[in-house]
């Protein structure tokens, strides 16, 4: 629809596709949050793929640099895109797609075991097939984030789940034991 609208309109989009957002503020439904009140419930938290899935976590600090960086910066219409050849993330039209991504593939049990060295505490681990629709792996290539904007997100995780631990402790009042 996005395309549609700017090559029927000339008007220019821009897309970004985030690559598994954690950190502060984020919704309670997903993981990080999810392992972290298990853990300091001392209930099971649930691995799907066994904890083997291997994902691209991007802290939120990341993923808002790159809008800013983006923001100023209107799609432009490709004058080397060919039909033979596509380009999936360009256009004839002024439009446009980034990736924004760590570019850091982290294997889910490394994730948890992230975090429970933050939280002090042991995961009680339910490791669990994948999901219908999962993929095995997910990784950014932000190669043209970077060379459009000059940013390339880079938050390593113990970075990013020590600063989500502390927010979240302090959010909720929860004390942190050893």
């Amino acid at each position: 629809m996005a395309h549609a609208y700017a090559h029927l309109f000339g008007f220019p989009c821009t897309g970004l596709r985030f690559f598994t957002v954690y950190g502060p503020w984020g919704r309670p439904d997903m993981a990080l949050f999810k392992f972290t009140k298990g853990i300091l419930e001392g209930t099971p938290i649930q691995l799907f793929g066994g904890g083997k899935l291997v994902r691209d976590y991007t802290y939120i600090d990341d993923v808002v640099e790159a809008i800013v960086r983006i923001l100023d910066r209107p799609a432009r219409p490709n004058p080397a895109w060919m039909s033979e050849e596509p380009d999936p993330a360009t256009s004839r039209s002024p439009f446009r797609i980034y990736n924004v991504g760590n570019s850091t593939p982290i294997i889910l049990d490394k994730y948890v075991s992230v975090l429970e060295s933050c939280l002090g505490r042991q995961a009680i681990r339910q490791l669990l097939p994948e999901q219908p629709g999962d993929v095995p792996e997910t990784l950014a290539n932000v190669t043209d984030l970077f060379d459009e904007v000059g940013f390339r997100p880079s938050t390593p995780i113990e970075t990013g789940i020590a600063r989500f631990v502390e927010w979240y402790q302090n959010y909720y009042n929860i004390g942190r034991r050893r």
